[in-house]
C-alpha cells in the first residue's frame, strides 16, 4: 500500500488497482495514474484522484444515467490502446463539471472509455456529433457533491 496527500486528505491506495491513462487526459497529458475514490454518498457521481498530482481530481459519471441514447463503441485503435478485444467490456464515462453557479454539465464530446479487464482508460474526442462539451444535466436529476471534496 502507498499513501498520497490529496484534496481529500491522506489517501492510501494499492498500486495494483491504479486506473491507467496511457495518454493522460485532455489538458493533462502527464497525468497517467488515478485511483477511484470510494463514494461517501450514494449517487451516480464519483471521483478519480491523480496520484501524479495530489491537487488534481475529476468527477465522473455514467452518462446513460441521464441520457439514455448516449452510445459510444470503441474503434479498433481505441481497443488497442485499452488492450482489449471485441468481446471485452468497455464502459463509457463522462467528465462532470460543477461550476460556482451549481449548474452541472457533462462533457459528452470527450468521453472516457474504461476497460475493467486491463484497468486502462482513454479520453477520446468525438467527431461529427451533436453532443456538447457542456451538456446541462436534466433538471432535478442530481445534486452537486462539492461536500465530498472537503
Amino acid at each position: 500500500m502507498r499513501t498520497i496527500q490529496t484534496r481529500f486528505g491522506k489517501v492510501e491506495y494499492d498500486p495494483a488497482n491504479l486506473l491507467h491513462f496511457p495518454a493522460g487526459m485532455i489538458g493533462f497529458p502527464t497525468l497517467h495514474d488515478f485511483i477511484v475514490m470510494p463514494n461517501k454518498k450514494k449517487g451516480p457521481l464519483f471521483w478519480i484522484q491523480s496520484i501524479d498530482d495530489g491537487d488534481i481530481a475529476f468527477v465522473l459519471t455514467d452518462p446513460t444515467n441521464f441520457f439514455f441514447d448516449y452510445q459510444i463503441q470503441p474503434d479498433n485503435s481505441e481497443k488497442s490502446s485499452l488492450h482489449i478485444k471485441d468481446d471485452d467490456d468497455c464502459y463509457v464515462l463522462a467528465v462532470v463539471t460543477v461550476p460556482p453557479d451549481q449548474k452541472i454539465t457533462l462533457n459528452l464530446v470527450a468521453p472516457v472509455l474504461f476497460a475493467p479487464k486491463t484497468n486502462r482508460a482513454i479520453q477520446v474526442i468525438l467527431e461529427k456529433t451533436n453532443f456538447n462539451s457542456k451538456t446541462p444535466l436534466p433538471a432535478g436529476d442530481v445534486k452537486p457533491e462539492r461536500e465530498q471534496a472537503k
